[in-house]
C-alpha cells in the first residue's frame, strides 16, 4: 500500500509537471483559481462589492425642466470618462429592461469605445478591469425571445444579467439555463459577438470562462435576480432557493411606488412601513438560502444596509454615486 501511494505520487507531480512544461502553468487546485470577474472575486472573499451606473450620453433631467442645450457625450468621450474613474468594481446598464432592441446599439457602441481605450486590458490576478452588469427584457413577458435577448446581451462582453421582476423559480431558471452554453448544459447558442474583445482573450479561452458562477466554480458570469412585484414577493423563498443566482435584490424603487397610493384629490401616501417589510422579506429570503443581497444605496442609507446584511450595492454615475461608494468602501475597510 505504502509503495503504490508512492508510486500514484510520482505520476501525480510528472504530470503536473508535464502540464507546466506544455502549457507554462502549473496545475492548480479549483479552491485557489482566480477570478477575471472582480464582482466574483470579492463575494468569494466575504467583501462587500460597490457599482456605478455607466455613464450617460445626457445628463439627468428632471420632469418638467427644459432639454439641455450641450449636445450628448460621444461612444468615446463616454469611454474616457468611465476610465477616468476608478473605485468601482462594475458597471451598471438597466436600459434593456425596457427594450432590449432599443437599447442594445448604444451598448454596443460604448463597449466598442472601451475596447478601443483598452478598457480590457488585464493585470495577474485582477481579471476584468470593467465588468459590465446588464438588466434583461422580463423573461416571462418576453416569452421565446428571452433566450435571445439574454445571448445577444452577453455577445457584447456582459459579465452578468439581471432579472427583473422574477415572479417565479421556472421563470428565474429559464433565464439561467439562457446564460449558459450548450455546451455547459443551457441553452445559449454557440455565436460569441464581441465578447471575448472586451474580455481581452480568444474566442476558445471565453467560451471555456463564460459560465455562470456558482454552478461552475471557475465560471466568470453573474446572475442578477431582482423581485420587486406581489408575486415575487410571495415565492421570494422558491426563487431565493434556484441554484445559480448570484445575487438577489429587492427592486426598492419599483416596491416602493407599488406602496404608493394615490387618492380620489390627487394626494399621494406612501406607506413606508409596507415597503421596508418587503425589502427586509427578500432580505431575510438571502439570508436562509445564503445568497448575497444587493440593494440600489445612496450616500445616506449605504452604511445601514451594509449593517443589515446587504452586500452588493450599485450607485448612479456622478458625485452623489461616487460619494456612496467611497462611504461603503471606507465602512468596508477596502
Amino acid at each position: 500500500m505504502k509503495f503504490r501511494t508512492t508510486v500514484v505520487a510520482a505520476l501525480t507531480a510528472v504530470v503536473a509537471a508535464s502540464a507546466f512544461v506544455l502549457t507554462g502553468r502549473a496545475q492548480r487546485p479549483a479552491a485557489s483559481y482566480q477570478h477575471l470577474n472582480p464582482v466574483i472575486r470579492l463575494l468569494q472573499q466575504k467583501q462587500p462589492v460597490f457599482g456605478v451606473y455607466r455613464p450617460s450620453p445626457r445628463p439627468f433631467r428632471r420632469p418638467g425642466t427644459p432639454p439641455p442645450t450641450t449636445p450628448p457625450k460621444s461612444p468615446a468621450e463616454l469611454a474616457t470618462e468611465t476610465l477616468g474613474y476608478h473605485l468601482n468594481d462594475f458597471l451598471f446598464d438597466g436600459g434593456p429592461e425596457e427594450g432590449v432592441d432599443e437599447a442594445l446599439p448604444g451598448i454596443r457602441e460604448y463597449v466598442s469605445a472601451l475596447i478601443a481605450a483598452d478598457a480590457s486590458a488585464k493585470t495577474p490576478f485582477f481579471g476584468l478591469v470593467h465588468p459590465l452588469i446588464l438588466k434583461t427584457s422580463n423573461i416571462a413577458r418576453a416569452g421565446d425571445a428571452a433566450g435571445r435577448n439574454i445571448s445577444r446581451e452577453l455577445n457584447l462582453g456582459a459579465s452578468g444579467i439581471m432579472f427583473v421582476e422574477a415572479g417565479s423559480a421556472a421563470e428565474v431558471r429559464k433565464g439561467i439555463a439562457a446564460m449558459r452554453f450548450r455546451s455547459h448544459g443551457g441553452t445559449r447558442p454557440d455565436a460569441v459577438g464581441m465578447a471575448p474583445k472586451y474580455w481581452g482573450m480568444s474566442e476558445a479561452e471565453y467560451r471555456q470562462k463564460a459560465d455562470l458562477w456558482p454552478l461552475n466554480p471557475e465560471g466568470e458570469l453573474i446572475n442578477w435576480t431582482i423581485v420587486e412585484t406581489p408575486e415575487g414577493l410571495a415565492h421570494v423563498k422558491e426563487i431565493a432557493a434556484v441554484k445559480g443566482i448570484g445575487v438577489l435584490w429587492p427592486g426598492a424603487g419599483t416596491l416602493r411606488q407599488l406602496y404608493t397610493t394615490t387618492d380620489a384629490s390627487g394626494k399621494r401616501t406612501f406607506d413606508q412601513e409596507k415597503w421596508e417589510a418587503a425589502i427586509q422579506k427578500v432580505l431575510a429570503a438571502c439570508k436562509e438560502f445564503h445568497v448575497p443581497c444587493g440593494y440600489p444605496a445612496n450616500a445616506g442609507d449605504i452604511e445601514m444596509r451594509m449593517q443589515q446584511g446587504f452586500s452588493v450595492f450599485v450607485m448612479p454615475w456622478g458625485e452623489q454615486g461616487f460619494k456612496a461608494v467611497e462611504i461603503g468602501r471606507k465602512a468596508a475597510g477596502r
